[in-house]
């Protein structure tokens, strides 16, 4: 059937399906981009530590394992060299500071190294590792072990060039000469005073010498996740440093009683010789050894007595320190539990403040995202309601003109 309009208004009918098809492809597209970005804004409402700081919390606390290693290694040499030397004298001593070495070294080094930032971290152990080179080397703790002294300063140095090792391995040159400047100075102004390795935190400095804020210098702790995995490295290594710690304290203190199991031994073993030697002569000339025996046992008495009273003297001493190791120990696994608790108690702060931030950041992002929806739909309902009422006021001008020039004159 042929058409009764004119043929040059013919195609003008396909313009409205097409502006029809035309708005609602782009209603859909708008609508998509609208749920990513919602899904992009949700997904980045927890800020995670970057890359930089999580090598640098990897490499640092991989390096706990060499520090513990060289450290018990450099000690146990020590106290090994110190036990056979023929002089005696300075043995306790040495082998007293080997274990002190190993006790406060090792806890210093948890304190740093297993900070809640790891810039703290990273900063905080590479001046602990540069300044127990310095302390061994030519400061206070120079004189500690005798002539063994060469083996603490070799296994320092060491130790020092591992971490400077590490970090090279994360951070660029330039920074990399900029924290080595700064720990010079500072091992040069803040050095250990004695073996207990008493020291305060470097990152204090660290963050005046950069003249950066407090407030600037942590501004996340990570996602979930990654707090999850901190706390987690944490427990690993108190359930494995604490028992090392114990032990070499319960060494330490029994190193320095009163008891010495050396010289116990070698008394028995002379009380017996001369038993034996007695039960020679007994059985040579009985008659002179049972005089003998009245005489020794007139002689020896007060003697025997004097025995007993400083045997009951030293069994009680020895009971009263086994009861002082009993409640060292105690103490000690009352600071662990303690020690726990606490951790826990942070975790779970952590966890509720970066819950209460994750809702906080996900009611922020939805007020947003139903602003860009409201306005998105009175755009939608501009594009569908009057764009097509102004396109066909529009054509039926266009038409209107048209048959007006088509009609006969």
């Amino acid at each position: 059937m042929k058409s009764n309009w004119p043929s040059h208004i013919r195609p003008a009918s396909r313009w409205p399906r097409n502006l029809w098809r035309s708005a609602l492809a782009f209603t859909f597209g708008v609508m998509l981009s609208a749920c990513s970005l919602l899904e992009v804004k949700l997904e980045s409402g927890i800020e995670p530590l970057p890359q930089e700081q999580l090598n640098m919390r990897l490499f640092s606390r991989d390096f706990s394992q060499t520090f513990f290693i060289g450290v018990e290694h450099a000690a146990d040499d020590i106290a090994r060299l110190a036990k056979n030397d023929e002089a005696a004298s300075g043995d306790i001593s040495i082998r007293s500071n080997t274990l002190m070495w190993k006790i406060n070294a090792e806890e210093a080094l948890s304190r740093s190294i297993y900070q809640s930032s790891p810039v703290a971290a990273m900063v905080d152990t590479w001046a602990l590792t540069a300044q127990m080179n310095a302390f061994f080397r030519d400061g206070a703790g120079q004189q500690l072990f005798g002539e063994h002294q060469g083996i603490a300063i070799k296994a320092s140095e060491q130790l020092q060039r591992d971490f400077e090792t590490t970090v090279q391995g994360f951070v660029s040159k330039s920074d990399f000469n900029k924290h080595r400047k700064f720990i010079n100075q500072y091992i040069a102004s803040q050095p250990l005073p004695d073996i207990s390795f008493a020291r305060q935190t470097a990152f204090q400095s660290w963050l005046k010498y950069n003249e950066i804020s407090e407030f600037e210098a942590v501004t996340t702790f990570g996602t979930l996740p990654e707090v999850m995995s901190d706390i987690s490295d944490r427990m690993a290594m108190i359930s494995e440093q604490m028992p090392k710690i114990l032990g070499w304290k319960a060494e330490l203190y029994a190193l320095h009683s009163n008891i010495n199991s050396e010289e116990v031994q070698r008394t028995l073993a002379s009380i017996a010789d001369t038993s034996a030697k007695f039960q020679v002569l007994m059985a040579q000339s009985p008659e002179m050894m049972q005089s003998l025996a009245v005489d020794l046992r007139r002689e020896l008495t007060p003697l025997l007595n004097q025995l007993s009273s400083v045997t009951d003297d030293k069994m009680a001493q020895l009971s009263s320190e086994r009861e002082a190791l009993t409640i060292m120990v105690k103490n000690e696994r009352l600071a662990i539990e303690e020690m726990i608790a606490r951790e826990r108690i942070a975790a779970a702060a952590d966890l509720e403040h970066i819950s209460q931030m994750t809702v906080a950041k996900v009611f922020d992002e939805l007020g947003k995202l139903l602003q860009d929806l409201i306005l998105y739909i009175i755009l939608f309902i501009m594009v569908v309601v009057f764009v097509p009422l102004f396109l066909g006021i529009w054509l039926g001008k266009r038409m209107q003109q048209r048959s007006d020039s088509a009609a006969p004159q």
